[in-house]
């Protein structure tokens, strides 16, 4: 309630300065739980090919650690569940988690059951932790497959521990696995890793580890549910940058259409931006701009499409300022898009003379 209240006085402002106009998220873990999770998943031994339609893992193993403000374990959660879609082992998750299929058949419960209690050990009030971003997606996947009714948020927002271990200690791109942090900080290890329970703890240890102060405010965004409309859209105000999550469309270039998509705000004033590059395609999935702020110099506008389950397009555009090295590295890759289209242009032409 209290980070609503200042959503709304957040954007009373807004319009006060007469700024460009967002539902910018604001996202606080005051007075909350650190619901630390992983999962184990299996997937048809035959391929992607033999797969069931938008069921590519099976959770077998669900494990979670409790921990309060200060990162302190307060409660654990451990089950495993029972298959119905994939009754044969990976033979390679198999070798990883050293699990058979007679383990999880003797011990394992439904997975509705199981996800109800979850559920309800998480509490009402608190954030997800996983080391990576895949979790909480295939989390959602099974419950649709199983009938369940998603209960979380949107925007779903949670901490990417392995992202935030990134931020701190590397250059924020690289990923390293959770056995390589955990030997890093020297911390115990007490249990196999790639098990739910196990991977879980040593991710919640890590978080007590690192100066998570120091990055708590990059949350992550879960896309399993993107906006369905133009008021579900929202911005995301990071400390170097913004984030911008649109509703669906039916093709990329319906989404580039969209002045909402397509605008450049300062990061830092939030007024609109003219572009001094106007986006252009970097790839099929990617289109690049560069925009000047009279008062806080040029930013570099990135847009990434990305697909909905449902096949449908949303874009997600990051904005931050760049340099001037920055911005010749847009001004390149704009010529190599030039050169790229200008091939594929001669491309066809001496097919057409054939």
């Amino acid at each position: 309630h209290l980070v609503e209240k200042i959503q709304r006085v957040y954007e009373s402002e807004n319009r006060q300065m007469g700024v460009h106009p967002e539902k910018t998220v604001l996202y606080s873990c005051i007075m909350k739980n650190f619901i630390v999770f992983d999962l184990e998943w299996n997937q048809n031994p035959g391929g992607k090919e033999a797969s069931v339609e938008r069921l590519p893992f099976e959770i077998f193993e669900i494990g979670a650690v409790k921990l309060n403000e200060e990162r302190e374990k307060v409660a654990e959660f451990h089950r495993i569940i029972r298959p119905c879609v994939y009754r044969q082992m990976h033979r390679i998750i198999s070798e990883v988690t050293h699990v058979s299929i007679e383990e999880l058949e003797r011990d394992g419960e439904p997975f509705a059951a199981v996800m109800e209690d979850f559920l309800k050990w998480c509490g009402e009030d608190c954030i997800f932790c996983t080391w990576g971003s895949m979790d909480l997606t295939e989390l959602q996947r099974n419950m649709v497959y199983h009938g369940m009714t998603i209960p979380f948020p949107k925007p779903f927002l949670f901490y990417d521990v392995q992202k935030l271990y990134s931020l701190c200690y590397q250059d924020g791109k690289a990923r390293i696995s959770l056995d390589e942090a955990v030997e890093t900080f020297a911390l115990d290890v007490d249990a196999p890793f790639h098990r739910a329970l196990g991977d879980a703890e040593y991710t919640g240890r890590v978080m007590r580890a690192m100066d998570f102060e120091s990055v708590k405010d990059y949350v992550s965004v879960d896309y399993y549910m993107p906006p369905e409309s133009e008021d579900e859209e929202f911005t995301l105000r990071f400390p170097e940058y913004t984030k911008f999550v649109s509703r669906m469309f039916e093709t990329k270039e319906e989404a580039m259409e969209e002045k909402r998509v397509t605008d450049v705000v300062c990061t830092k004033c939030r007024r609109m931006l003219r572009k001094k590059i106007r986006w252009f395609s970097s790839g099929q999935r990617y289109y690049l701009c560069l925009a000047a702020c009279p008062e806080h110099g040029l930013m570099k506008g990135k847009i990434r499409m990305k697909k909905s389950e449902d096949g449908r397009i949303f874009a997600v555009k990051t904005v931050k300022p760049v340099d001037e090295e920055g911005a010749e590295a847009v001004y390149q890759k704009k010529e190599e898009a030039r050169i790229r289209r200008a091939e594929k242009s001669r491309q066809k032409k001496l097919h057409g003379m054939e």
